[in-house]
């Protein structure tokens, strides 16, 4: 009887200690790995020169933004092969009026693979490009504008292995 007495009253030792480092590294290991999964297979953002600077200017461009929305120009991109092309529309779906078309191709993260594309116009409303776009995902900014006037201004996201490389 004695011997079960000093076994229950030793209290805290050195395997409970153990067991303990064990259990809090475990589940911080754990957390970390949740949160690597998590970080690289989500959406990451873009890449900015100074994010300050980006910050003090998203609100104006927000509006911009809107304001081109509620005009009714919509734009439509295409990829076939190695031909780029882009048609822009009115509210009433007849071809807008626009001079030039740029599109900056800016990959999610890093900016070693961008590049710009100006499109050529084939007509009204209609523009085009010949250029090899590398497969992966790629946020493509859309700038049309009409006697140097931003008309349209938008960005898409699109994964080439979408529009059937």
């Amino acid at each position: 009887m004695s011997n079960e007495r000093t076994e229950l009253n030793r209290g805290f030792t050195g395997r409970h200690m153990l067991l303990v480092m064990v259990t809090f590294f475990s589940i911080v290991i754990s957390v970390n790995v949740t949160m690597a999964v998590f970080a690289s297979t989500s959406w990451s953002g873009l890449v900015v020169e100074n994010t300050y600077v980006a910050s003090q200017e998203f609100n104006a461009k927000a509006a911009a933004m809107r304001a081109m929305a509620a005009s009714g120009i919509a734009g439509k991109l295409s990829l076939v092969g190695d031909t780029v092309r882009y048609a822009i529309t009115n509210r009433d779906g007849s071809p807008a009026s626009v001079d030039q078309v740029t599109l900056l191709f800016k990959r999610p993260v890093g900016d070693g693979e961008d590049f710009q594309l100006a499109l050529s116009k084939t007509k009204e409303g209609e523009f085009e490009a010949t250029h090899h776009v590398q497969s992966g995902d790629w946020i493509i900014e859309i700038i049309s504008r009409r006697n140097e006037t931003v008309v349209m201004h938008e960005a898409v996201r699109i994964d080439t292995a979408e529009f059937g490389e």
